[in-house]
């Protein structure tokens, strides 16, 4: 049996870099480096077909612990609740009143990026936000 070391997570979507930019500020990743032969994205950019450019875009963990987040454009837009979702773990630890109040202080930096807020889920003791990214795709922060 072979162990699996790396991952990569992908978003299907209609803009890649707004889509990675949005997690990156979410996550604290940063953008990939070009691919090898590019000094920027722009120039590996316009060495593409005009309908190829910008086709895709990357982000990974600076501190190489998390996945690499790939994000494809694709031409049909979102129509269904996504399958898979990431969660943003902010309040690993607490619970009550102290863990909603770290989830609403994340939720609140993360509107003005371009979240949309769907629902609280809270019994009184575990608590999840329930979110949306620039494109629509669920997440949570738990």
């Amino acid at each position: 049996m072979s162990a699996i070391k790396q991952f990569q997570v992908t978003f299907d979507c209609a803009e890649p870099e707004r889509v990675a930019r949005f997690w990156c500020e979410v996550l604290g990743y940063v953008i990939s480096p070009p691919p090898a032969g590019f000094a920027s994205w722009e120039e590996f950019n316009r060495s593409r077909a005009p309908e190829d450019g910008g086709a895709w875009c990357a982000c990974s963990d600076p501190t190489g612990v998390g996945p690499r987040l790939f994000f494809q454009r694709v031409p049909e837009g979102k129509v269904v609740k996504n399958r898979v979702h990431l969660c943003v773990r902010v309040g690993t630890g607490l619970v009550g009143e102290e863990r909603l109040a770290v989830l609403e202080a994340e939720c609140a930096r993360l509107v003005p990026l371009g979240a949309v807020r769907v629902r609280l889920l809270y019994d009184g003791n575990d608590s999840c936000i329930v979110m949306q990214d620039v494109e629509g795709n669920e997440f949570c922060i738990d």
